[in-house]
């Protein structure tokens, strides 16, 4: 199993001036440091793909999806742009040789609204079709798309596992998969390790291992050995990554519903965490 720590832990928006968060993470004992990418200008990616490499660090790459990024929209602007953001991720990651690009792929996070059953069909199709689209160009990149149901709070559109699953079946793309954040699952599954089951090997493309509050992982009410123990029946050996929010900007925190801080310091629960992850797996 690879560990990794996502650059929501200390700021948001990441750019080339956090290139020393790559070395802090290297030393923590990480293998993976996730690139939460909210502004693709704000990064020099040939420098940061070589700072990583220098440290023998892997890169993932995951979204950030505000109003103008909604592949379901009513505004097609916002569609046109959202498109445009995961072709541009897509090839970021191609170039950094991260496995996938994952995230709410399908919404913008925050958009929670009671709308009619046509409402809710005519976006789920506009969301499919630039699915469609994309996961032809992810596939011709060597990238996975991961589809990350989000807690009811962040979107009104997927949810569940189940819900994943079935725009992912519809889609019918080998490039479009399941991420699974545990945050979010502990609110919205009923059982994590039959989530996890249920996705599957072949579908289940990364795990973001996050704790029930999103603070530090083994210090809330989790099943993770049950978790730890769904992964490695159905044979998962991808990355667990902790994504919390350690400096939220203003449109991050009101779309995650950040309010306070989630640990003593971001240094502090991705070190802890860690160790929590490394003695979790270390029992099997």
């Amino acid at each position: 199993m690879l560990f990794g720590a996502s650059t929501f832990i200390w700021v948001s928006p990441f750019s080339t001036e956090n290139v020393d968060l790559l070395t802090k993470v290297k030393n923590m004992g990480y293998d993976i440091i996730e690139i939460a990418v909210e502004d693709t200008k704000l990064i020099d990616w040939t420098f940061i793909k070589e700072v990583a490499r220098d440290l023998a660090l892997k890169i993932t790459i995951s979204g950030a999806f505000g109003p103008e990024r909604d592949i379901s929209s009513t505004n097609p602007a916002y569609r046109k742009l959202g498109k445009e953001y995961i072709i541009d991720c897509i090839k970021i990651a191609e170039d950094v040789e991260s496995p996938i690009f994952g995230g709410p792929l399908y919404s913008a996070v925050g958009k929670t609204r009671l709308v009619s059953n046509e409402q809710k069909m005519q976006e789920r199709d506009w969301c499919v079709e630039t699915l469609v689209e994309v996961g032809r160009i992810a596939a011709d990149s060597g990238v996975v798309l991961g589809l990350e149901p989000l807690n009811r709070f962040e979107t009104d559109m997927v949810n569940t596992v189940d819900q994943a699953l079935s725009i992912v079946r519809e889609v019918g793309s080998p490039s479009l998969k399941i991420v699974l954040d545990t945050f979010h699952a502990n609110i919205e599954e009923k059982d994590i390790p039959a989530s996890v089951r249920k996705i599957g090997k072949e579908l289940l493309c990364h795990v973001q291992g996050n704790e029930s509050d999103r603070g530090t992982p083994g210090t809330g009410h989790l099943e993770w050995e049950g978790i730890r123990d769904a992964l490695v029946e159905i044979g998962y050996n991808g990355a667990v990554v902790i994504e919390t929010f350690g400096q939220p900007s203003k449109e991050l925190a009101k779309a995650a519903c950040i309010w306070r801080p989630l640990a003593n310091s971001a240094d502090e629960l991705a070190s802890e965490g860690l160790a929590f992850y490394k003695q979790l797996f270390a029992r099997n």
